[in-house]
Parts: C-alpha cells; sequence; structure tokens
C-alpha cells in the first residue's frame, strides 16, 4: 500500500495561521481522498514559516469498484422530468434530449443501465450505476487540486498572472506516492506550478533544492538542511534551551505556551539567545515589561526568582551567526530599548495624574450608548459594590473607594498602549498613590474570574467589586434587551454570569439574588432613560414606586433563569445532571446559589441510591394516575386527606409514614440540612409500595376513592418540599 507526501512550499505564513493550516490541510485531504473511494492507515500534517506538509500511511492503491442505484421520474412522466434524470446519470444535454424519447431498453448511457420497475399502480425508472476503480495517483491528483484551489485560509492573496488565491505566494509543490517498489510523482499542475520530488531547507542556511522519496527521507533530510518540521519539536528545543541558558544564570523562564507556540511559528531552525534588560527599565512593573517584549518584540521573559523581577529576555533567532547572536542580541537590545522608554514615558505620566482624575476622564468615555458614560456606570458599581459589602464580609466604604478607583487606569496611557494590562496597573496606580492595600487588590482582581479556570478572587473587597461588576453588567444588557442567543454573545454575558457564579460558591458566599439585582436593574433602567435609548412612550411611569418594582421584578426573574442555566453548564463538569439542577430550582425562590447547589448535591447523591429509584418510581406512579384522574373530573384533588377513612392496614401505614417524614422534612429544611430531608424521604419508599400492591385508588365508594386520591396529592406534596421531583428524567 502507497504512502503520500504532500509539501506545499511557500513565502512566510503566519505564524498564527500554521496550526489551523496544517489540521484544515490534513482534514480535507483525507476527507477528499475516502470520499472519492480511497482508504488510509494514519495521516499527519505539519507546518513551518514557509512550509504545509501532509504524510499519509497505508494508501490504498486504487478505489473499489462502485454500484449505485438512482430512482428516477415515472415511466409516463413529461419528457422534460426523463431529460433531466438522464443528465443527472451522465448524458449530455443533446444525448438526454434524443433518449428520452426512446425506449428504456434503447437508452445507452456508458456505465449506466436504465431500467423500470413496477411501483404502485405505475413504473418507475431506475438508473443501475457502475463507478469502475480508479488508481490512487488520479484521485491523489484531482483531491489535492481541489482542496489547494479551495483552501480556506483567513486571508489570502494573488500573485503574478494567475488565478491561485494563496495566504502568501506559493513556489512549489512535492507530492509523491512511495511504494516498496520506489517513489512516483503523482502527475499534476496548479498555475504553472508542477508537482515533483523536489524540497528546499533553510532559507539562508540551506536554500538549494534536493530530491526525497519518503516522508523519513524527506524528515532527515530537512533536519540537515536546518529545518526542524514538527512545530512540537521546535517548541520543545526552544524551551529546552531557553530554560538551561536562564538557569545558567540563577534565573528563570516564565512560561507562556501561547507565546512559545507563536515563536515555534516564526522560525524552522531555532536558535536561542539571552539577554538582558537595562537598569534603567527595571523599575518598570514586571508586567510591563513582559507585556512590552511580548507584543512588540516576541520575547519570552526571564525573571528573578528571588526578587520576582524581570531581569531579562529570551530571542529566538531563525539562523545561526558566526558571532553566536551577537549582532542579533545588540540590534534587539536597541529596539527594546526604544520600547521600554515608551513604557518609562507612559509610567511616568501616569503616576502624575490622580486616580480620581482618572476616573473623571471616564465620564466622557461612552460604555454603551444606550447606557450611558464609563462614568456613569462607575457610580452604579460602586453604590452595588457598598451594598453587597456587608453580605462579604467587607468594609463598605472600602468597598465603595475600590469601586470607584477600579477602572480608572481605563484613562491611562499605559493601558491605551497594552489594553490586556487593565486591572493590573490599577493595582499599581492604587498602591503608588498610597490607597488601602484592599483597594489596590480589587483593582487587579475585579474582572475575575474571566471563564472557568480562571483565579476567583477571596478576599472580601475584591469580592465585592468584582460581583457588583458583573451584576452591573448584566443587568444593564438586560435592562436594554440585548442578551445572549444562540451561539453571539457580543457582550460576554455568559462569562459575565459564570463569574458571579464561581464568586459565591467558591467563596461559600449566601447571597439573596433577587434583592441584590433589584436595584442594580432599576439603576440601569435609569440610565437607559436618562441616555435617550428608548422613546419615552415605552419606558414605563418610574415615579411610580409599584410600576418600576414591578419592572425591575420581571427582569430579575428573567435573569434568574440565565444563571440556572449558567448552573447547570458550571455543575456538569462535576457530574451533576441539569434535571436534577431543574428538579431543585422549580421549588421558587431559589435565589441563593449556594444554598441551591448544597440542595442539588444532597439531591444528586440521594437519587443515586436504589431507595431514591423506588421511591421515584411509586411518585411517578402516584402523580399519573392522580394527574389522569383529575383531567377526567376537571377537580383538583387538594383537600387533606382523612386518615379515619383507611380501609387498609397499608394505607394506614402510609398516612403514619407521610406524618412521620413530614414531622422530619420540615426541621431538617429549616436547618438546611439537605442529606436530613433526603434521608426522610427515604422512609417513605416501603409504605408507597406496600400501598399500591395492595389498595385500588378508584375504590367503588366516590368516598374512599377521593380521600385516597387527596393521599397521592399528598405524597407529591410531602416530596415536592424537598424538590420537584416531576423534573427528575429516567
Amino acid at each position: 500500500m502507497p504512502d503520500l507526501l504532500l509539501e506545499l512550499f511557500s513565502e512566510e505564513i503566519p505564524a498564527r495561521m500554521q496550526g489551523k493550516a496544517a489540521d484544515d490541510l490534513k482534514r480535507l485531504v483525507t476527507d477528499g481522498l475516502v470520499e472519492r473511494g480511497l482508504t488510509y492507515a494514519h495521516a499527519a500534517a505539519f507546518a513551518t514559516p514557509r512550509r504545509l506538509t501532509l504524510a499519509i500511511e497505508g494508501l490504498s492503491e486504487r478505489s473499489a469498484l462502485r454500484r449505485e442505484e438512482r430512482k428516477g421520474p415515472r415511466l409516463d412522466a413529461p419528457a422534460k422530468a426523463r431529460e433531466g434524470f438522464l443528465r443527472a446519470i451522465g448524458a449530455s444535454e443533446a444525448e438526454a434530449a434524443a433518449l428520452a424519447a426512446k425506449p428504456v431498453s434503447e437508452i445507452a448511457i456508458p456505465g449506466v443501465r436504465v431500467v423500470a420497475r413496477p411501483e404502485k399502480k405505475s413504473e418507475v425508472l431506475f438508473a443501475l450505476i457502475e463507478r469502475p476503480g480508479r488508481e490512487a495517483a488520479e484521485i491523489v491528483a484531482e483531491t489535492v487540486e481541489a482542496v489547494i484551489r479551495a483552501f480556506p485560509w483567513p486571508k489570502s492573496m494573488r500573485w503574478g498572472a494567475g488565478s491561485l488565491r494563496w495566504v502568501r505566494p506559493l513556489r512549489s509543490i512535492l507530492c509523491l506516492l512511495t511504494t516498496e517498489a520506489g517513489a512516483e510523482v503523482v502527475p499534476f499542475g496548479i498555475d504553472g506550478i508542477p508537482a515533483g520530488n523536489l524540497a528546499r531547507g533553510h532559507r539562508f542556511m540551506a536554500p538549494d533544492a534536493f530530491a526525497v522519496s519518503s516522508f523519513e527521507d524527506y524528515e532527515a533530510k530537512l533536519a540537515r538542511a536546518f529545518v526542524i518540521l514538527d512545530p512540537k519539536d521546535r517548541a520543545e528545543r526552544i524551551w529546552h534551551e531557553a530554560t538551561q541558558l536562564a538557569f545558567a544564570q540563577g534565573l528563570e523562564v516564565i512560561e507562556d505556551k501561547g507565546l512559545l507556540a507563536e515563536i515555534a511559528g516564526l522560525v524552522e531552525w531555532p536558535v536561542v539567545l539571552m539577554g538582558r534588560i537595562a537598569e534603567p527599565f527595571l523599575h518598570l512593573p514586571p508586567e510591563v515589561l513582559s507585556t512590552s517584549m511580548k507584543e512588540h518584540q516576541k520575547f519570552l521573559s526571564v525573571r528573578d526568582p528571588g526578587t520576582g523581577r524581570v531581569t531579562g529576555y529570551v530571542v529566538v533567532a531563525n539562523r545561526e551567526t558566526a558571532d553566536d547572536g551577537a549582532a542579533i542580541l545588540a540590534g534587539n537590545a536597541k529596539v527594546l530599548a526604544a520600547r521600554l522608554s515608551d513604557a518609562v514615558f507612559f509610567w511616568e505620566n501616569d503616576l502624575r495624574t490622580p486616580l480620581d482624575a482618572m476616573t473623571g476622564k471616564l465620564g466622557a468615555v461612552t460604555f454603551h450608548n444606550r447606557l450611558g458614560t464609563q462614568g456613569a456606570r462607575i457610580a452604579r458599581i460602586a453604590a452595588l459594590a457598598r451594598e453587597i459589602a456587608p453580605l462579604v464580609k467587607a468594609d463598605p466604604d472600602l468597598a465603595e473607594r475600590a469601586a470607584k478607583l477600579a477602572k480608572a487606569d481605563l484613562a491611562s496611557q499605559m493601558v491605551y498602549e497594552f489594553p490586556e494590562l487593565q486591572g493590573v496597573m490599577g493595582k499599581y496606580y492604587a498602591e503608588k498613590a498610597g490607597e488601602d492595600g484592599a483597594v489596590a487588590l480589587a483593582a487587579e482582581q475585579h474582572y475575575s474570574p474571566l471563564g472557568p479556570s480562571d483565579f476567583v478572587p477571596s478576599e472580601p473587597v475584591p469580592v465585592a467589586v468584582a460581583l457588583a461588576d458583573k451584576l452591573d453588567t448584566l443587568t444593564g444588557f438586560w435592562a436594554i434587551d440585548e442578551k445572549p442567543t444562540g451561539s453571539k454573545d457580543p457582550f460576554a454575558l455568559r462569562r459575565a454570569a459564570l463569574g458571579v457564579i464561581r464568586l459565591l460558591l467558591e467563596n461559600g458566599i449566601r447571597l439573596p439574588l433577587t434583592r441584590v439585582l433589584l436595584d442594580p436593574v432599576r439603576r440601569n433602567r435609569a440610565a437607559m432613560v436618562a441616555a435617550g435609548a428608548v422613546p419615552a412612550e415605552d419606558v414605563p411611569d418610574l415615579s411610580n414606586d409599584r410600576v418600576e418594582r414591578e419592572c425591575a421584578l420581571v427582569l430579575a426573574e428573567d435573569l434568574l433563569s440565565f444563571f440556572a442555566d449558567r448552573l447547570k453548564v458550571y455543575l456538569r463538569d462535576q457530574g451533576i445532571r441539569h434535571d436534577v439542577i431543574d428538579a431543585a430550582y422549580q421549588l421558587g425562590g431559589q435565589d441563593d446559589l449556594t444554598l441551591l447547589v448544597a440542595r442539588v448535591r444532597a439531591l444528586s447523591d440521594f437519587l443515586a441510591t436504589r431507595e431514591a429509584a423506588n421511591l421515584l418510581q411509586g411518585y411517578r406512579r402516584a402523580v399519573n394516575i392522580l394527574e389522569a384522574e383529575e383531567k377526567k373530573d376537571g377537580v383538583e384533588y387538594s383537600l387533606a386527606p382523612e386518615p379515619k377513612l383507611a380501609e387498609t392496614h397499608e394505607e394506614g401505614a402510609l398516612f403514619d409514614a407521610l406524618d412521620e417524614a413530614e414531622a422530619a422534612i420540615g426541621p431538617a429544611l429549616g436547618r438546611e440540612n439537605f442529606e436530613a430531608a433526603m434521608s426522610a424521604l427515604a422512609g417513605l419508599r416501603a409504605p408507597i409500595d406496600d400501598f399500591f400492591e395492595t389498595t385500588v385508588v378508584n375504590a367503588p365508594s366516590a368516598i374512599i376513592r377521593r380521600n385516597r386520591l387527596c393521599l397521592l396529592n399528598r405524597i407529591r406534596a410531602v416530596m415536592n418540599q424537598v424538590a420537584i421531583f416531576s423534573a427528575v428524567e429516567g
């Protein structure tokens, strides 16, 4: 079975596009080969700055004979319908017109036999098609050409007089089928570029072409020509050499996997060099140094593990030089000095501006055209942080102060240059201004958590500000009806809701969300009105407290449902089913997420037991009978059943069991001891089973029947104190 080697050699491919391009090449070529009838054993794709490479092992030598059957129109259908069918199975337009008028037995199309078969009350045309197998080389040529011409680059270009579009000018194509007998060039070409067996090495260190005969030969010759084919190997080499250089000087490289992968996409033959940051720049915050070097020059940062200060950097060159990289380091140091001089200018200018003055500038910055300015938003967040503070054991004055200053750095020159430093710079500016440490920490941490695995603040003041920030965002966009839809979430509201959930749960915070949400909803509605975001006739009379509160409650309840949906996603990764969350949430009033999750976890554990499975069957049987009879009778059997009307021992025992369970469940729920409440429910299993085995619900006596239906309602009511068990699936 032959192996396929494909290399598409071009000018430099942007590093950010290489990984996806390699994946796309592998997917598109292998899918195309399989669709055309070839199979394969294994495929791997690689990328360097100048080439995309695909190696496929165990390719079949030719496609198999394919037979298919296509149903056509009725034999007596109009001529146009028969012509269309004949064209679809291989006839030309002229042939189809002529053949449509002939009897079925005289229709002759190569590789196709047309027959008429009886079906229902008429005869229907069928085409029996045989597609002969094709050689692998023919299929590979057809597939690769199609893939190259339609390759999904994010951006592409044309060059010269050709029609081909590629990310950068395509210079050569290597395409070989290798067998034990030798290597064969797949014969095809695109825009004057013929496929061949030649590859090229490093642009400067080994630019000459060389012939290859297999993937192993190709990879080995590339290595001798100063090209490391696999980006993972390049990244490992860079990291190993960088950490060794740093270790030799008592330093350590700051890990940045994204930057490391990007650097590996910039070089074919990585040569690792290390430089030191000049003394005049060492007073800058380490994040400023790291960010400037990363964004502008793609340097890995090196720090002193004793002080935590960034003191050096790693440069990765793309070639070896006679002076061992001295000129490269000198040139990079010169450029770095200019970049860091700008950073020093921004830093010193920002320090001259008081934080309150920075915040004041945000009053002229629009947050959203329907929700007012950043300044107005900060005022809302500060008011909300003050309200939340006692609930998270934070000092209200500090929480309000922190919220007022947390976003001040958005007006700084440093954050304007490096937006990713927002929050980080706020901490440094607050420290330099002599603000309380909690205020500085809140400036840094209030954006967190930014995702399911991001850091979660735990100190009270940062938690208060982080919650206020996220809740204001959510209530604001809820107020203007800009909610996430499908996969679209332009304002990252799902992330904000998950952030609130993680802040509450991972810190064990008890927060009544309905009450907490009402004020920010009202403030955001007021901001919407003040901004003229909606026509006056669409705005409720906000001078009427009752109307305003009702509007706020509707939005708050809708937002709580959104939190419940996000909670399902969060807990799903912890093995808790969505229906278990629904069973607890549908009790109503479940706006304390920490308490809700405690109930959900206890319910999840309970439902995993055998007693719960059997009890759930009894519950469903009771509810199904009750709902069917209520529908038939047109009444609700919601009155309290009378124990004195019990006719069987098992019926009386069920009354006693329900009394005992209810007496235990109420106090247990009052103590928030959900495990005890579930345990009390477990005692109902046997009495319910015994009742259904010995007692007929629809008794001949109307009084006894009504009493027993009311007893079924009581089963439902008692169990639904713990959770709405009808929401549990399975």
